[in-house]
């Protein structure tokens, strides 16, 4: 097996044990870039003089016998709405083209000082705002699986360099799904960590209350160890909060846990709209834990349907007032055709974003205008208070929920970006998490006939990512190793 097809929890031990250097580890996956980069199109800026730094740095202190963190020497890549210190950080986005920070996010200082290797910032859909990468104003990121298919988003740069090796692992984030889904389409592990668990400090915000960082990896193991990294109370960010440590063993394989585990099936999850392969694969891997002991209920969380309107009602006003302070006066992109200062506002944010951002930014305006906040805004935070009382309640008698992540496998490029309604349905599944705070997890359940990944989805209550973990390492060891991309 090729370093660049490698979990991060198996390198690690590699580069301990000296059997393999961070240099090298880091040349590797350098040159597996420059290999397959101009099919994939993950990257819009490398890093490869500082990780070089950071993998000679590791080294040293492996010669010099001193202790080094879980992941030191890691390769990961950084979705590029996380600021990193005198590093292009663009949100995919003509309006920050050129914006470079001055200042690193919270989980790139924990990162830094755990000396994970950068690799560089990967391309998204623009501000986050989409479900295929092709909103992004620089590329369109492929699938590695099939490169005719898109590799979902908003994190699809995230996940396709995981898949495609040109990442051991990755930071994305996820506002209604935008870890999970591009997890699922890629064939990767992708966790949207509890509202408040891992610090916001330095994530440009899309929707704040609902936004999230969280790890893309290629097992649970790399996801926990990257989780334990990143996680915990910042005073930089006051909705974090102070978690207990995750008691997490690498080496972690043990299935018995499963007997006596309470299993929820929400029937909600599996309607018409979910493609027939993604039920049978997902129910599959319900009947292998069902074989193991685990007690499996069908119930129903009712509020589901409505889940997709009110997240992109709360998301939408979020984001028209996050998006507010691009004006073209501080900093990013500003027009060049005005004379007044209102038609350099106007003209700077006309130029400056995409077709699907002002859509949003629009939609969220009205949404918030006088005379419709009542009607939409209100109605949805109500929905929204609903939904969290309908997981609390399922979570008092059940230890986990089981649903597939997306309705469909990974979808042609070009074949949803002009159909808003299809494009949304592909965040059906996973909007609601977002919604409540609650954790999630998308892992790989198989291929389907076409070589495409299918995903499944865990999801747990807040705080609870330890035992999110360990069900999912259960979930991962009884459905197996699935194939690699053929890049």
């Amino acid at each position: 097996m090729n370093l660049y097809e490698m979990s991060a929890a198996k390198l690690s031990k590699m580069i301990k044990s000296k059997e393999i250097s961070a240099l090298e580890l880091t040349n590797t996956i350098f040159s597996r870039i420059n290999s397959v980069e101009s099919k994939i199109q993950s990257y819009v800026t490398l890093c490869e003089e500082d990780a070089v730094k950071t993998a000679k740095l590791v080294d040293e202190k492996i010669s010099k016998g001193e202790q080094i963190s879980s992941l030191a020497g890691i390769p990961i890549g950084i979705k590029d709405n996380i600021c990193t210190k005198n590093i292009l950080t663009t949100c995919s986005s003509k309006m920050l083209h050129n914006f470079i920070p001055p200042y690193d996010a919270t989980v790139i200082k924990k990162l830094k000082n755990a000396n994970v290797v950068m690799t560089g910032k990967l391309n998204m859909d623009e501000f986050a705002m989409g479900s295929s990468t092709e909103t992004s104003y620089f590329k369109t990121t492929k699938n590695p699986y099939n490169i005719n298919c898109v590799p979902g988003g908003s994190s699809g740069g995230s996940s396709a360099a995981v898949a495609a090796g040109e990442a051991i692992m990755s930071l994305g984030s996820d506002t209604g799904g935008s870890i999970r889904q591009p997890a699922s389409y890629c064939g990767v592990v992708g966790l949207k960590p509890t509202y408040g668990a891992i610090s916001r400090y330095g994530l440009i915000a899309f929707a704040s209350s609902l936004d999230q960082i969280g790890p893309i990896t290629k097992s649970v193991d790399d996801a926990a160890l990257l989780y334990s990294v990143i996680s915990g109370q910042d005073p930089l960010d006051a909705t974090s909060q102070k978690i207990k440590p995750l008691n997490w063993n690498i080496d972690f394989s043990d299935i018995s846990m499963i007997k006596g585990l309470k299993i929820a099936i929400p029937k909600e999850y599996f309607s018409d709209q979910i493609n027939d392969d993604v039920k049978d694969a997902v129910l599959n891997v319900v009947k292998m834990l069902e074989k193991n002991g685990a007690k499996i209920s069908k119930i129903s969380l009712p509020s589901t349907p409505h889940a997709l309107s009110a997240y992109y009602i709360i998301s939408s006003a979020e984001a028209s007032s996050n998006l507010a302070r691009y004006d073209g006066v501080h900093y990013g992109y500003r027009s060049e055709n005005y004379s007044t200062l209102t038609e350099m506002y106007e003209n700077t944010r006309t130029e400056g974003f995409g077709t699907e951002v002002k859509t949003r930014i629009m939609l969220g305006t009205y949404i918030l205008s006088s005379g419709y906040y009542d009607t939409y805004y209100k109605r949805a935070k109500l929905l929204q208070n609903k939904i969290i009382s309908e997981f609390q309640e399922t979570f008092k008698e059940y230890d986990v929920i089981l649903t597939p992540t997306v309705p469909t496998p990974p979808f042609y490029i070009g074949a949803e970006i002009n159909d808003s309604t299809k494009m949304h349905s592909n965040d059906m599944n996973t909007v609601s998490s977002n919604i409540s705070g609650v954790p999630a997890i998308s892992l790989p359940c198989c291929l389907n006939k076409n070589d495409l990944p299918i995903g499944l989805q865990l999801i747990c209550n807040h705080f609870e990512e330890e035992k999110l973990f360990k069900i999912a390492k259960c979930c991962e060891l009884l459905i197996g190793d699935i194939k690699l991309p053929n890049i």
